[in-house]
């Protein structure tokens, strides 16, 4: 892997606090977490939910796969669809995946683990298929810079009312948002600005389905925003389960639940509570970001965990770092 001091963090959480199995660990229940079952999916690492089909997530491998896009059934696991994209170049780094308005979805090969080695980036732009069948589907592609200077990012977003795309960077010391022109062009190059500081090592985000949210996720915690129409405010931290490497994340169809998903073999897709969703609890400022109330341990023992394993995470990450700069 490409990012080893974070994966090894990962793993060394899972093995040392091993957390009870939870209602995500693919039971059937959809929108209450599901395992993706695909041998092929090894590296999923964005989430976008469907609007045409009810309980279905796109999803997509990180790197070395071609221009695929999964459709994965939440009630079994299982691939309905592999989406082949066509009219664009071979990817490089595909972190990420959004629907924006009218169903169109948007993949994000916006990923640069040299932190600057790309001079650009891209995304691609296709239809939402309207049937759920292996085929190939022409997509856009746009050439995408930032206004000060080349990134690493794994989270783009998409405003579900004014369509203008978003991304934001990928950095330990936290980053930004990008905001896109108000419409992409496939003509030229289309400059992403900074307007807003985001306070997360970011992995991925989602705006709520209404436009009312932001969610951003990182390996170990998470936090929401007020969107705004990509004028932020900050809100309270997200309660984020431990798992192996924390990648992806999107808010279900009817905005109720936030799905976080992680690379590897068989990676599961867990739910919680989206704030404010209509679920029967919700993430508050100053809250746990460690795995929920939902995998029926009591608050506290959740607690104890989250704080054991973002100590244990801090000291393998930087202890690393510190390794690695010698």
């Amino acid at each position: 892997m490409r990012r080893p001091f974070a994966l090894l963090a990962g793993v060394l959480l899972v093995g040392v606090f091993a957390a009870p199995a939870s209602a995500a660990d693919g039971d059937g229940k959809g929108d209450q977490g599901f395992t993706i079952k695909d041998s092929r999916i090894t590296e999923s690492s964005g989430l976008a939910a469907s609007h045409l089909h009810p309980g279905i997530y796109w999803t997509h491998n990180d790197s070395d796969d071609g221009p695929y896009i999964y459709a994965v059934d939440s009630s079994t696991g299982k691939t309905v669809a592999r989406v082949t994209l066509s009219g664009i170049g071979s990817p490089r780094d595909v972190e990420a995946i959004s629907i924006g308005p009218d169903n169109q979805i948007y993949v994000g090969d916006i990923g640069d683990n040299l932190g600057g080695k790309w001079p650009y980036v891209w995304i691609y732009q296709l239809p939402e298929p309207k049937k759920l069948v292996d085929q190939t589907v022409r997509a856009t592609q746009y050439v995408v810079k930032y206004t000060d200077g080349a990134r690493n990012a794994e989270s783009l977003v998409v405003d579900p009312k004014s369509g203008r795309a978003y991304i934001i960077d990928k950095n330990e010391n936290g980053g930004h948002l990008y905001e896109g022109p108000a419409r992409l062009s496939a003509s030229g190059t289309n400059y992403f600005k900074p307007v807003a500081a985001v306070d997360l090592w970011a992995t991925d985000a989602a705006i709520s389905p209404g436009g009312k949210q932001l969610a951003v996720r990182g390996y170990f915690g998470g936090i929401y925003y007020d969107w705004n129409g990509g004028k932020i405010k900050r809100k309270g931290r997200l309660n984020v389960p431990l798992q192996g490497q924390g990648e992806s994340v999107t808010y279900s169809v009817d905005g109720s639940k936030l799905m976080y998903g992680s690379e590897g073999a068989d990676s599961s897709v867990q739910a919680q509570d989206a704030p404010g969703g209509g679920g029967t609890k919700s993430p508050s400022e100053g809250g746990s970001s460690g795995a929920s109330s939902g995998s029926g341990d009591s608050a506290g023992g959740n607690l104890k965990i989250g704080a054991l394993a973002l100590a244990v995470a801090a000291a393998v990450v930087f202890g690393i770092r510190r390794l690695l700069r010698r």
